[in-house]
């Protein structure tokens, strides 16, 4: 049997294939960049998988790409943007797969603010009229992703600001507006099936002072005191309830506020970034096998798997200070006398264009980082990455 990938995150594919190989499948990657898995290319074992080069988002040419991989079993998607699309390809061809009614849902930002206050479990809701909206607010595309398109506005003359740049930039969604929530930024990373859900762990999440809304770092896994642990394990389990995730991993993105958790955002996939990574140093490649069996309708056995007793993992983003075209770094040489067992996991190459810096299009690579603790990893990451420097022309 074969599995594909709608498109991937750029990091998790070597494991993924791995996972699927040791399941006795073959496993097709179809993409319309192999430059985004730069990286995963240069490790995964050529046998283990299969790129098909297709215009991703042309449906038409992806339905005649899967109509041609033999034994067709599974058609695994672990990004946002593909979500969608790969669930009602799965239900066209009769696969494993998510309702894609309730994905759609999924996908939409305002609507799972408005279930979940509907049902109790957010203070605020979503506004379709960001200029009337009380302040503090958040104002963002209701189908985002990589902190594109988030504005904070605290006062009148940041929201003239934001509205005027969100007048100027290609929305995915629709623009909508949401209570700003203080407090310290986390995720939890979930496996669900069939309703039962079991939180994998809890990740802190670091992020940029405003005016810029990105991701600096996050460490995995918090150590919570049991009973906080416990609130949290039940709270994502309703709040996925609410949402319509019923299946699969979720990154759950939440504030830790004075009223206790509050969600920022559901994705229904493994976390981005290096969080793949950090859950597979915890629990091992069952996590990929998870998404394996998930995605040919299995009850997956990580769900009833002992507790993590890997170590703590933590990473850094590393961004360019500019615009302009990368041409290497500096400091890369000296990452190996950090402690940690520091790793480096480029997401550019020299040549490459920096459209922005003010996002995740900035990040140009990630300093990864592993200690006994998530807060001893974070200083070792930390520490680390504030040595490389990246090297930009015009």
């Amino acid at each position: 049997m074969t599995i594909v990938a709608l498109e991937a995150l750029s990091f998790g594919l070597d494991r993924l294939a791995r996972a699927a190989s040791a399941a006795g499948h073959g496993f097709h990657l179809f993409t319309g960049d192999r430059a985004v898995y730069r990286h995963e290319l240069t490790t995964v074992d050529p046998a283990a998988l299969t790129v098909v080069d297709v215009d991703t988002a042309d449906l038409a040419a992806v339905r005649r790409a899967l109509a041609a991989v033999p034994d067709l079993a599974g058609l695994v998607n672990t990004t946002d943007t593909w979500s969608v699309p790969a669930a009602d390809l799965a239900a066209e061809f009769a696969l494993p797969g998510p309702d894609p009614t309730a994905v759609r849902g999924l996908r939409d930002k305002s609507v799972v603010r408005r279930r979940l206050h509907g049902a109790g479990l957010s203070r605020g809701s979503a506004s379709d009229d960001p200029a009337a909206v009380e302040l503090p607010a958040v104002i963002k595309d209701s189908a985002g992703t990589s902190s594109r398109a988030v504005w904070i506005v605290h006062d009148e003359t940041e929201r003239s600001a934001a509205l005027a740049a969100a007048a100027t930039t290609a929305l995915k969604g629709t623009l909508f507006a949401e209570p700003f929530l203080a407090g310290p930024l986390y995720s939890a990373e979930t496996l669900t099936w069939q309703g039962e859900t079991r939180l994998l762990g809890v990740a802190s999440r670091q992020t940029s002072r405003t005016p810029a809304v990105r991701e600096e770092g996050a460490a995995f896994p918090v150590a919570l005191p049991p009973q906080e642990g416990e609130r949290i394990a039940d709270w994502v389990a309703q709040v996925l309830a609410v949402a319509g995730h019923d299946q699969g991993f979720a990154h759950v993105e939440f504030v830790l506020t004075a009223h206790g958790p509050e969600l920022v955002e559901v994705n229904r996939r493994i976390g981005g970034a290096l969080i793949g990574e950090a859950l597979c140093r915890a629990y091992g490649n069952a996590v990929y096998e998870a998404l394996v069996d998930v995605t040919l309708g299995v009850r997956p056995a990580l769900l009833d798997a002992p507790a993590a007793v890997g170590p703590a993992v933590a990473f850094v983003l590393v961004y360019a200070d500019r615009p302009g075209v990368l041409t290497g770094w500096r400091g890369l040489e000296g990452l190996a006398a950090f402690p940690g067992d520091v790793e480096w996991y480029p997401v550019r190459a020299a040549g490459d264009s920096v459209p922005a810096v003010d996002d995740q299009r900035g990040c140009t690579g990630m300093v990864l980082a592993q200690g006994p603790t998530a807060e001893l990893a974070q200083h070792r990451a930390w520490s680390a990455a504030t040595s490389v420097r990246p090297l930009m022309a015009p």
